[in-house]
């Protein structure tokens, strides 16, 4: 099973739907451009060195997706705030990731809009 993890904490998969996979290693000139019909795209991430995923995941928002954005797979807790940055709305991590990193661990970094260095340049 897996859970997923949102600003909020820990959930039960609530997609319904059949979601579009993507793999870490798609090259972004062949990220797809017609996204009718797509509710979730699920962007792999195998380990949590690769960092292709967060890639992909701008890429996909600048083409103008604005569905269900998901990383899934072996993204840490201290990973979660450069995911929101890049674009997922989600992580989809396994139950052993979840019992090494409870849900505390996601909540406590859900605050990455407040620490973006982007916001501190402007002061």
């Amino acid at each position: 099973m897996s859970v997923i993890v949102r600003d909020d904490g820990f959930h039960a998969d609530d997609y319904n739907g059949e979601p579009l996979d993507l793999a870490q290693d798609l090259l972004p000139d062949d990220l797809p451009t017609d996204f009718q019909g797509v509710g979730l795209v699920r962007v792999a991430f195998p380990s949590s060195a690769d960092g292709r995923g967060f890639t992909l995941a701008r890429h996909l928002r600048a083409r103008g997706y604005t569905g269900r954005l998901r990383a899934k797979g072996h993204v840490l807790a201290d990973q979660y705030a450069m995911a929101r940055r890049c674009g997922f709305d989600e992580v989809e991590i396994s139950d052993d990731l979840a019992a090494r990193q409870p849900a505390d661990q996601w909540i406590f970094r859900a605050d990455w809009q407040d620490h973006d260095y982007r916001s501190r340049l402007k002061a």
